[in-house]
């Protein structure tokens, strides 16, 4: 691994980490903990998308938003299959959580740099993420099409371009802070990917038949994303309050992405 070829002092720590900073004696932060924060109480669920059905998701999608639209460079926009089967999943989950319309619902999610900052070293063994959100009010997210949604997603993705995280970057290491996340019953955030090749992994025991994730960092409204045992299939663990788990389930419009495809 990268970090163990720099303990050996085999290649150069700017290879790893080419920012310009040195983090291994550890950065300023000052920040203060508290413990008698209480997790509030959620269960989890995973849903499985086969591939058929999220090319159906897809598709609806960018027939909902046309052949029109266009983003502030003029390329045609072009909703992705994780942003229609997320957006799907965001409607769904707030339709269940009876909110006032009125109210605010933010998506948050992961962006990567790595495809972004070309000057990145392919050897860099460190993440290079920023964590981005959506914000809808919740009568505007319940009464348009998934298309629409979709597209708010696309919007804030196109955005963050190499010049953007190189800009993120710099301010980072001129006053580096600790990720802050907040825990609302109006938040949904999402975490790891459908591209990490989970069944690819064979440690000498066979094949994995399912993957399922442990206790840490889990919350009301955390959504994790893995890929499908079947190529082209999606898994989501959903981890949400016993109430709104078992009305997603029950949620015969959601549920018939699932269980018709």
């Amino acid at each position: 691994m990268a970090f163990s070829s720099v303990s050996r002092r085999t290649i150069p720590w700017s290879t790893v980490h080419p920012f310009g900073t040195s983090l291994t004696h550890g950065p300023p932060f000052q920040e203060n903990f508290h413990d008698d924060f209480v997790v509030p109480l959620f269960k989890e669920r995973v849903f499985h998308f086969s591939k058929q059905s999220i090319v159906t998701l897809k598709a609806r999608a960018n027939a909902e938003v046309g052949t029109g639209t266009t983003t502030t460079t003029n390329q045609m926009v072009q909703i992705s299959s994780l942003q229609a089967l997320l957006s799907h999943l965001w409607q769904s989950i707030i339709r269940n959580k009876n909110l006032e319309p009125n109210e605010d619902t933010h998506y948050c999610f992961i962006i990567g740099g790595r495809q972004r900052l070309h000057d990145l070293p392919q050897e860099y063994f460190g993440n290079v993420i920023k964590i981005q959100k959506v914000t809808m009010k919740v009568k505007q997210l319940l009464e348009q099409g998934v298309g629409s949604i979709a597209l708010e997603m696309n919007k804030v993705i196109a955005a963050n371009t190499g010049e953007d995280f190189n800009k993120f970057i710099e301010i980072w290491i001129a006053s580096p802070e600790l990720l802050k996340i907040s825990i609302s019953s109006r938040k949904l955030i999402t975490s790891s990917s459908p591209r990490f090749d989970m069944y690819g992994n064979d440690f000498g025991w066979g094949k994995p038949i399912a993957v399922r994730s442990g206790s840490a960092n889990k919350s009301d409204g955390k959504i994790t994303l893995y890929c499908g045992a079947e190529e082209g299939s999606i898994d989501i663990e959903a981890c949400l309050s016993p109430e709104t788990l078992n009305a997603l389930g029950n949620d015969e419009e959601f549920m018939d992405a699932i269980i018709t495809n």
